[in-house]
């Protein structure tokens, strides 16, 4: 089984069969494209919108190949990786990555929030959401530090880690973004369905920790409760500062100790981490006084964004030497900065399609281009595809979500056709996308079964579809 840290390389060819603990889907065969999705039986979970929702995406299709991808990864998460209940009468939702048998809170929201705008036609899968949600609110009860979840009480290979792990935890690392997604998701099942239900008592609570580990995590007044270790050969597993990251100047940032891809941070102010935070706050503001009726909740969510905003105005800038003005990956407040980016989401290529800026704005497209540049020491380009990578995989290694954000916040037409040609030659014969391949060699690529990656994939066919239909036919 392949881990956040300890990655498999795969060669495949087509026909391979996939390892052990990893569904068996079949591939190409006597030059037909077959469906590489489990039997109908043998699915997780079916629902009537997004089997509509594929016929007549492939039915405008007119490359075969594409609409084949798409058939395969529109559906894997609901496909694969999701177990749905009602535990005391309300939904309740497991979701695992794929091939690690977890639920991190981002991944989860990030594998279902294709199928979102799909609810008000489906009331099944609007259950299957509304879960994920009650889900996750009681992950962040359990422990608000943690980034991914056992299906209740069990074992985890981390719970020797040298921080507070408890039973329910597979792993503990503190993202900022691990309690920004949950918020996205739940503002965003509420725009698409106008379903209050989920806002019960416990996710007003479950906000309120959200706002305290925020605040803690400022730190202010002292480091706060946090600190996070591992016996490891990987230094970007482990925590400098006994657990606490390099020092900050407290300027009203957030720090976030791991980056989305769950490496440490090296600077431990995680900008487009941050600027998550901000949209995150204000949705809980908004949710506080249209929903809950809650004038308190709401008032210290808003303040606590606009003290964030600020500090990102003026400690979130920096000059690069060739591309100006623009936002950097991370910063400790004394005017340290990174000048890279990470592949995995929040990223700072990524911040239009989580609503954090605008596309067009003048700062983030002059990021962008510094992004997507060699001046990027993560942005690889190779004989087979070009985009950016992570220090989680390594050098020479593209992340098929990088190249499918490219397309996502794109404001042309050449980046999302060249984004949609580039993910169709790189699947090395799979059908599926992956978390990572060689620049030159796609059929070296990590994780075989990444439901994030297939599902997002397929988020941008059906995004394209819906907005600018006549692209698709020039992939």
């Amino acid at each position: 089984m392949a881990t956040r840290r300890r990655f498999i390389r795969n060669t495949v060819v087509a026909g391979a069969a996939l390892s052990a603990g990893i569904p068996a889907f079949s591939s190409v065969s006597s030059g037909k494209w077959n469906s590489n999705r489990p039997g109908a039986r043998l699915r997780k979970f079916q629902s009537k919108a997004v089997e509509e929702t594929i016929k007549e995406v492939k039915s405008f299709l007119g490359d075969t190949e594409l609409a084949w991808l798409f058939e395969n990864c529109f559906p894997n998460t609901l496909d694969t990786t999701v177990s749905y209940s009602e535990k005391t009468g309300r939904p309740d939702t497991f979701v695992i990555t794929g091939d690690i048998n977890a639920m991190w809170l981002r991944d989860s929201t990030a594998q279902v929030w294709p199928y979102v705008s799909l609810t008000p036609s489906d009331s099944k899968l609007r259950d299957l959401i509304a879960g994920v949600i009650n889900r996750q609110i009681k992950c962040i009860h359990i422990d608000p530090y943690a980034n991914a979840f056992n299906d209740g009480p069990g074992q985890s290979e981390w719970m020797n880690d040298l921080t507070d792990m408890k039973p329910e935890l597979h792993e503990r690392k503190w993202e900022i973004d691990s309690l920004c997604y949950p918020v996205r998701l739940a503002h965003g099942y509420w725009k698409a369905t106008g379903d209050t239900s989920v806002f019960d008592t416990s996710w007003a609570e479950a906000m309120k920790l959200v706002i305290r580990t925020f605040r803690q995590q400022q730190r202010k007044e002292d480091q706060g409760p946090y600190r996070f270790q591992r016996v490891t050969a990987w230094q970007t597993d482990t925590v400098a500062g006994g657990g606490l990251g390099n020092p900050v100047n407290p300027v009203g940032l957030i720090v976030s100790v791991f980056r989305p891809s769950d490496d440490a941070t090296i600077w431990p102010f995680l900008i487009p981490s941050n600027y998550f935070a901000v949209r995150s706050l204000r949705q809980i503001t908004e949710i506080a006084e249209a929903v809950l009726k809650d004038a308190n909740l709401g008032a210290d969510a808003a303040s606590l964004a606009d003290e964030v905003e600020a500090a990102l105005v003026k400690y979130a800038r920096a000059i690069h030497p060739e591309h100006g003005e623009i936002i950097p990956y991370e910063t400790d407040g004394y005017y340290n900065y990174s000048f890279m980016d990470d592949a995995n989401v929040p990223s700072l290529l990524a911040m239009p399609y989580l609503g954090t800026i605008d596309r067009n704005d003048e700062l983030y497209l002059r990021t962008r281009n510094f992004v997507l540049n060699k001046s990027n020491p993560y942005y690889f380009s190779g004989k087979m595809g070009h985009g950016v990578g992570s220090p989680h995989t390594g050098t020479n290694r593209i992340w098929p979500i990088a190249i499918t954000m490219r397309a996502l916040t794109a404001n042309n037409d050449y980046d999302i056709v060249s984004s949609l040609k580039m993910l169709k030659n790189t699947h090395a014969a799979t059908g599926f996308m992956h978390e990572s391949f060689m620049k030159d060699d796609p059929t070296q690529f990590t994780r075989k079964w990444f439901a994030w990656a297939n599902t997002l994939f397929g988020e941008l066919v059906l995004d394209t579809y819906r907005t600018r239909p006549e692209l698709l036919k020039e992939v």
